[in-house]
Protein backbone atom coordinates (compact mmCIF):
# COMPACT_ATOMS: atom_id res chain seq x y z
CA UNK A 1 0.00 0.00 0.00
CA UNK A 2 2.33 2.28 0.64
CA UNK A 3 4.36 2.13 -2.37
CA UNK A 4 0.85 2.20 -4.60
CA UNK A 5 0.16 5.53 -2.60
CA UNK A 6 4.15 7.33 -3.11
CA UNK A 7 3.60 6.48 -6.79
CA UNK A 8 0.80 8.55 -7.23
CA UNK A 9 3.17 11.02 -5.99
CA UNK A 10 2.27 11.66 -1.93
CA UNK A 11 4.82 11.35 0.45
CA UNK A 12 4.49 8.50 2.84
CA UNK A 13 5.95 8.42 6.29
CA UNK A 14 5.78 5.04 8.01
CA UNK A 15 5.98 4.69 11.63
CA UNK A 16 6.97 1.44 13.15
CA UNK A 17 7.93 -0.49 16.05
CA UNK A 18 9.94 -3.50 13.81
CA UNK A 19 12.00 -1.65 11.04
CA UNK A 20 12.86 -4.74 9.40
CA UNK A 21 9.24 -5.26 8.75
CA UNK A 22 9.33 -1.90 7.48
CA UNK A 23 11.90 -2.30 5.48
CA UNK A 24 10.91 -5.46 3.81
CA UNK A 25 7.47 -4.60 2.59
CA UNK A 26 9.65 -1.61 0.69
CA UNK A 27 8.67 1.71 2.93
CA UNK A 28 10.46 4.80 1.67
CA UNK A 29 10.92 6.89 4.89
CA UNK A 30 10.45 5.02 8.35
CA UNK A 31 10.35 6.23 11.68
CA UNK A 32 11.44 3.99 14.76
CA UNK A 33 8.17 3.99 17.19
CA UNK A 34 8.29 3.46 20.99
CA UNK A 35 6.96 -0.28 21.35
CA UNK A 36 4.92 -3.00 20.26
CA UNK A 37 1.63 -2.20 22.36
CA UNK A 38 2.34 1.68 22.51
CA UNK A 39 4.05 2.44 19.18
CA UNK A 40 3.40 6.53 19.53
CA UNK A 41 3.26 6.60 23.50
CA UNK A 42 4.78 5.63 26.90
CA UNK A 43 1.95 4.97 29.86
CA UNK A 44 4.87 4.62 32.21
CA UNK A 45 5.43 8.52 31.89
CA UNK A 46 3.11 11.31 33.13
CA UNK A 47 1.06 13.43 30.80
CA UNK A 48 3.37 15.84 29.95
CA UNK A 49 6.20 13.34 29.23
CA UNK A 50 4.43 11.42 27.20
CA UNK A 51 2.76 14.34 24.93
CA UNK A 52 6.49 15.75 24.50
CA UNK A 53 7.28 11.89 23.36
CA UNK A 54 4.41 12.09 20.94
CA UNK A 55 5.29 15.66 19.62
CA UNK A 56 9.14 14.58 18.60
CA UNK A 57 8.10 11.42 16.74
CA UNK A 58 4.94 13.12 14.81
CA UNK A 59 7.25 16.04 14.48
CA UNK A 60 10.21 13.65 13.16
CA UNK A 61 7.59 12.28 10.78
CA UNK A 62 6.94 15.59 9.29
CA UNK A 63 10.40 16.53 8.46
CA UNK A 64 10.89 13.32 7.14
CA UNK A 65 8.11 14.29 4.48
CA UNK A 66 10.17 16.78 3.52
CA UNK A 67 13.33 14.78 2.29
CA UNK A 68 13.95 13.88 -0.99
CA UNK A 69 14.35 9.99 -0.45
CA UNK A 70 16.06 7.51 -3.65
CA UNK A 71 16.29 4.52 -1.26
CA UNK A 72 14.57 3.25 2.14
CA UNK A 73 15.70 5.63 4.83
CA UNK A 74 15.41 5.14 8.71
CA UNK A 75 14.77 8.48 10.02
CA UNK A 76 16.86 7.99 13.65
CA UNK A 77 17.60 10.73 16.36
Amino acid sequence: MLKEIERVGLPIVHICTVVPISLTVGANRIVPAIAIPHPLGDPSLNAEEEKGLRRKLVEKALNALTVEVDEQTVFED
